[in-house]
């Protein structure tokens, strides 16, 4: 098995949810996983801060960068990180990307992850949505980006609010590529 290389950037959007868990998984699945990069905005640590009364985002097992450090590694394609995540994304990040500005390590590390042809998975957060938001997300989608907007389903009968999340957290996790157990719809 080829062990993946995950770039996971978190943004100040809300659902700082969906990024725990996210990384709270991928610590589980470390057998498949040769490095994970995190990068977090300033307003990503209030929110997560904010929404989950707790300060654990910066308590995880892999290795941390700055949000304007561009000589972490995965600011360039000959890194070769197989995966990008942006969870949650915001949809200032989102048009940053779609526009192709590269300001900060999140959208230069967005900007080398399509420019590489390599897997960009945008967990968009937010409701409703206008014109600029959708051409944003059909710019991303045509340059290769997967737009997974944190859409929870409702099939696996989820009992907790972490249990309704981690039903988008899955999704990502399936979309990277890595095996998983987790609830698959059998049909009615």
């Amino acid at each position: 098995m080829i062990k993946k290389k995950i770039i996971v950037a978190v943004t100040g959007a809300s659902g700082s949810i969906y990024a725990k868990l996210l990384l709270d998984k991928l610590q589980v699945l470390q057998n498949q996983i040769e490095e994970v990069g995190i990068v977090m905005s300033d307003n990503a640590k209030q929110v997560w801060e904010f929404e989950l009364d707790d300060k654990s985002h910066g308590n995880y097992p892999f290795k941390y960068y700055a949000k304007n450090d561009f000589m972490a590694p995965f600011a360039s394609g000959s890194a070769r990180f197989d995966t990008m995540v942006v969870v949650p994304c915001s949809m200032g990040t989102l048009g940053r990307i779609a526009s192709g500005v590269s300001d900060d390590l999140i959208t230069r590390s967005a900007d080398v992850i399509l420019k590489e042809r390599r897997r960009l998975i945008l967990v968009a957060r937010d409701t409703p949505l206008n014109l600029i938001h959708i051409r944003n997300m059909q710019t991303v989608t045509e340059a290769g980006g997967i737009i997974c907007p944190a859409i929870p389903s409702y099939y696996s009968k989820p009992k907790t609010i972490e249990e309704l999340a981690m039903t988008v957290v899955n999704r990502v996790i399936d979309l990277i590529g890595l095996e998983n157990e987790s609830y698959r719809w059998e049909g009615i």
